[in-house]
């Protein structure tokens, strides 16, 4: 992960944060996040994807989004100075950080 990539992100996690009731983040968390969710993408979750694979496939993809809400959750209960207070806060939090993350990478290139 790239320092650019990884600041992308934290930004991302920042102003998702800011959006969704139910989120508290500071800014150190928001920094320890990116790099927790990036480890956990790298090693947990296609673990959790070849798993989950038959419920991805019955629904279209749509139970990717139910993995990436209790990833967020997993890393909401590691990263002090990072609360979620519930699932849906996580689920929706784990769409804005995607769309923040895909909009400023498109902008900034690798």
């Amino acid at each position: 992960m790239t320092i650019v990539h990884w600041l992308i992100t934290a930004v991302a996690i920042g102003i998702a944060a800011y959006l969704i009731p139910g989120i508290e983040v500071t800014l150190v968390g928001a920094l320890v996040l990116a790099v927790v969710l990036g480890i956990i993408n790298a090693f947990i979750k296609p673990v959790i994807g070849l798993l989950t694979l038959p419920i991805n496939i019955l629904t279209l993809g749509l139970f990717s989004l139910v993995v990436n809400a209790l990833l967020i959750m997993l890393a909401g209960m590691i990263v002090p100075g990072f609360v979620v207070a519930g699932f849906w806060p996580a689920f929706f939090f784990a769409i804005v950080v995607a769309l923040v993350s895909a909009l400023f990478g498109s902008v900034v290139k690798n």
